[in-house]
């Protein structure tokens, strides 16, 4: 994200109504030496001290780009550990983290204008030479439309933007004649069939050779996107157009932004972070200014700093009181819910967060971007990077950090509104931390655990787009560029799009007349550039001011003693336990809710109800734990009991001797093929994987190729086991529950969820059955081997025509003297094999996961298989991602577990007939919940 000043417009000056937005900007018309920076005690940074800083950024920017250049090109991204490219389908998948992957060599065309900015203007010229001769757009690979877009299609702009103005120059690339928009104009065409959407919004994703809805796009079968996803496309889009004349991409771009703006909600004017792209309907009803949103709102304000349409700005106005009402609650940000928008939708922020104080400072709302930049400071100092995500105490949630740029652009920001040499000491200390421990041989490695400061195998093409940009331009004096920098705008992604776009090929109405709006008051700006005696009233330490309180705000909050209860589990304070985290059957878990003085009842139906006696906690500070656990699970548990919940699902065993008179009820996935859509299911023999549980490669791919893969729950998330499968070359996949007993007949139906990631990369059908129905399948394959399964929405006509023809074979084979019998005896279905006894409290547990109901005073602990983000309509509370004490010897219990099956199968048999009934039974109760639409 990113400003530029107006030309021609000086402080207090009105402007044309297209240079409206300069009455809250405060950037391009502050210079770095105005108001603070010759302020007495303010610790001015000397002019060569800035200079080595600026060069030390230069340095590492080669450091960064030569590597990959070096090691990586052509390939998307440098993976700076092994000194390698990263190339899609070589590399193990990293879920829709690789959709911004398309082998168009995306580290180098994001890269194109920092170059530029840099001051590397040969660099440049070889590099747009590269781009031309090298890439190829028309790949066969899906893409996602919001990473493509600011990063491919914002590179060639940004490329092409500022490659004219050095031709203009006269001594750089003399033989430009439009390349990269030619590039950039055949892409944009390509991200076109994601919006054939009733609603205008884009599908998240697009296959660049393919399309959408091609039978061989592999794509084209979302419902959701983000709101980001889909609000952050007019500065591309737009300039695409402006700088082509042709509309089209403007106009769709717009329709997104109107159908957004009309689905927002109306009493509180949030917006949430998915949405329906055909209905419309708010998928996730939480709002902030994080992921999932943030770009949406910068988009709003700086489409009408390109663009000059007063609309844009009243939409974003409206949204950022609404921000400031609900969401601010300095100096933190937390998200809340769009219809109850005074209740916090979560206890932790993420890192993308970061750019909010920089969009402030384009608002010209200085006082809570220094606020929320300052905490983010403290944050940063406490970890050496800022965590993916964090609570509001300032502990750790999510670890890893990929070297987000965020931060260091809101710094820029507010070093050009303020002046304040304090945030070039920001900027020293980030390229320190860069050095310190980012850096290694070939390039510099994002963090995997900043706690740990363990590295990932990951550069990502961002950090060379944006964070290099941003930490230059922190140091550089106007004399240091070679072309001004407050002629252009940033996107997202720090690309540059000239401000003359403005007042060229006009061809858009500017004003949605049929848009409601509400008039705010914005009596604290005049139509105007801004003047800089209201932002900073005479006060050379103002912003010293407003940072001073906050001083200490993370190590008054983080720090929390040796004395609390984790002290006896471990050497040193360990953060308290969340309720995301929580398993019932980890001791140390439960040794930890002891000393809250939390206590767990074990409920007959398999659940946990948990109690809090703050009384009983070992200490003050443990009982405010305990609380904060409490509120955490309730919370979750409410959230979780809203969830739609889909219908049951068939597993119909077709083969001889059932011809399908035996069907199983099944638990849906909320991943995967949508059986509901897919009328014919899918049909195929049962193979059973190794390792049982599913959660690594699979070893015996031959055995599960184009077959129904059976696993056992346990020990990794539900989509983890999907993928495995499916990078087998399995069809579906049946997960079979290994708590002992569990049925279908006593427990309500579930749906697995997700991992919190996307899922749309998992494209064949998975189902869950209970131990009692999915033992029957496994005795089933014990008698017969081959034995063949249908997984639909519900069950199908029995097999008349293969039944008949069996019955008359075996009314043949009674003749022959020495013909074998055919089967007549099977195992009793409710006599299960006995799994092991995992013992102690894990054995007490059982498994009170997404299986059992939820309830209003509750709450049933789930497993690691269940997804933090999705949970299922049955569950009520948080997952839990660690192992069960019987799932860490996987291979031993399986193998336990079918030698006590096969002594059942050879001990205890009963007649067909009774084992019929049974099924009958299972038939009966399915139909009978088809007909109560469950």
């Amino acid at each position: 994200m990113a400003l530029s000043g107006a030309p021609g417009c000086r402080a207090g000056e009105r402007g044309p109504r297209w240079r409206r937005p300069w009455k809250l900007l405060a950037l391009g018309l502050l210079s770095a030496s105005s108001v603070l920076a010759a302020a007495p005690g303010a610790g001015a940074m000397s002019r060569e001290e800035k200079r080595r800083l600026g060069s030390q950024v230069l340095e590492m920017f080669d450091h960064a780009y030569s590597n990959y250049m070096e090691h990586a090109y052509p390939a998307d991204e440098l993976m700076p550990l092994t000194c390698r490219g990263r190339v899609r389908g070589q590399e193990p998948s990293r879920g829709d983290v690789d959709d911004a992957l398309g082998k168009f060599s995306l580290t180098l065309i994001d890269t194109l204008d920092t170059l530029v900015v840099l001051n590397k203007t040969k660099e440049f010229e070889e590099a747009v030479k590269k781009v031309i001769k090298d890439v190829n757009l028309d790949n066969d690979i899906v893409v996602s439309v919001f990473e493509t877009n600011i990063r491919v299609l914002g590179g060639l702009l940004g490329g092409h933007s500022v490659a004219i103005m050095l031709k203009e120059k006269g001594e750089y690339m003399q033989w430009y004649n439009g390349e990269l928009l030619h590039m950039a104009k055949e892409l944009g065409y390509k991200l076109l069939p994601a919006f054939n959407t009733t609603s205008g919004l884009p599908y998240p994703r697009v296959n660049l050779k393919f399309g959408v809805r091609h039978p061989e796009a592999r794509t084209g079968t979302e419902t959701d996107t983000c709101t980001a996803c889909a609000g952050t496309l007019i500065l591309e889009f737009a300039a695409l157009s402006r700088f082509t004349g042709t509309s089209i991409f403007e106009e769709y771009a717009r329709k997104a932004l109107d159908f957004i703006w009309e689905k927002r909600q109306r009493s509180s004017n949030l917006v949430g972070v998915t949405i329906n792209i055909h209905t419309g309907d708010w998928v996730r009803k939480d709002s902030g200014v994080g992921a999932g949103i943030d770009s949406y709102y910068e988009y709003l304000l700086k489409a009408y700093v390109l663009l000059g349409d007063d609309s844009f700005l009243e939409r974003f106005n409206t949204h950022y009181d609404a921000i400031m009402r609900y969401i601010s609650q300095p100096p933190l940000l937390l998200d809340v819910h769009i219809h109850k928008p005074m209740l916090n939708a979560r206890t932790w922020m993420d890192s993308l967060l970061a750019f909010f104080p920089g969009l402030q400072v384009l608002k010209g709302d200085i006082r809570p971007a220094i606020e929320t930049h300052e905490m983010l400071y403290q944050v940063i100092k406490k970890h050496n990077f800022l965590p993916e995500a964090f609570t509001t105490d300032f502990r750790v949630h999510w670890a890893q950090h990929p070297l987000r740029p965020e931060f260091a652009e809101s710094t820029y920001f507010l070093y050009k509104a303020t002046g304040d040499p304090y945030y070039l000491e920001v900027g020293k200390t980030l390229i320190e931390n860069l050095n310190k421990y980012a850096r290694v041989p070939c390039g510099f490695a994002a963090m995997k655990d900043v706690r740990t400061g363990s590295h990932e195998d990951r550069m990502d093409s961002f950090f060379l787009a944006e964070m290099f940009k941003y930490l230059y331009l922190l140091f550089a004096d106007k004399e240091d560029m070679i072309f001004d920098i407050e002629d252009y705008i940033f996107t997202t992604e720090a690309h540059l799009l000239p401000l003359w776009l403005s007042t060229t090929n006009q061809t858009i109405s500017k004003k949605n007349i049929s848009t409601e709006y509400t008039e705010l008051d914005d009596s604290n700006f005049d139509w105007t550039c801004p003047n800089t005696q209201i932002l900073f009233p005479n006060d050379p330490l103002f912003a010293q001011s407003i940072r001073e309180p906050l001083k200490n705000v993370v190590d008054k909050s983080c720090p929390r003693g040796i004395s609390r209860a984790e002290e006896s589990l471990g050497s040193g304070p360990k953060p308290p336990l969340r309720a995301r985290d929580f398993m019932a059957s980890n001791p140390e878990h439960l040794e930890i809710l002891k000393k809250m003085g939390v206590s767990l009842i074990h409920l007959k139906d398999g659940r946990v109800q948990l109690v809090q006696h703050a009384v009983q906690a070992a200490s003050s500070l443990d009982a405010e734990d305990g609380l904060r656990f409490m509120q955490e699970m309730i919370e979750l548990s409410s959230q979780q009991q809203k969830e739609q919940q889909l219908p049951p699902r068939a597993v119909q065993i077709v083969s001889h001797p059932f011809f399908g008179r035996v069907v199983l009820t099944a638990g849906p996935a909320q991943f995967g093929m949508d059986l509901s859509k897919h009328k014919a299911g899918t049909r195929g023999f049962v193979a059973t994987i190794k390792p049982y549980n599913g959660c690594s490669e699979i070893t015996n791919p031959e055995a599960v190729k184009e077959k129904i893969a059976l696993m056992q729950r346990g020990q990794c998330m539900f989509a983890e086991k999907a993928r495995n499968i499916q990078k087998a070359g399995a069809i579906g996949g049946i997960v079979i529950d290994d708590n002992e007993g569990s049925s279908s007949d006593t427990a309500p139906l579930f749906q697995m969820a997700g991992d919190g990631k996307n899922t749309d990369d998992i494209t064949i059908p998975m189902l869950f059955l209970f131990n009692k129905e999915g033992n029957i399948i496994l005795d089933a394959i014990r008698e017969y081997e081959a034995v063949e399964v249908l997984l639909s929405d519900k069950a199908k006509d029995r097999d008349l025509e293969m039944e008949n023809m069996d019955q008359k074979s075996s009314e043949n084979d009674s003749h022959k003297p020495n013909s074998e019998e055919a089967p007549s005896e099977s195992q009793d279905a409710g006599a299960v094999s006995e799994e092991p006894d995992g013992g102690g409290e894990s054995s007490a547990v059982g498994d009170p996961d997404p299986l059992s109901p939820a309830s209003t005073d509750s709450a049933s602990v789930p497993r690691a298989d269940e997804d933090p983000h999705s949970p299922g309509p049955a569950e009520a509370s948080a997952p839990e991602p660690a192992c069960t004490p019987e799932d860490s010897q996987p291979q031993e219990q399986n193998t336990q577990t079918e030698s006590n099956s096969k002594a059942h199968w050879d001990s205890k048999v009963q007649p067909m007939e009774s084992i019929l009934a049974d099924w009958n039974e299972d038939i009966e109760a399915f139909e009978m919940m088809e007909k109560d639409e469950l």
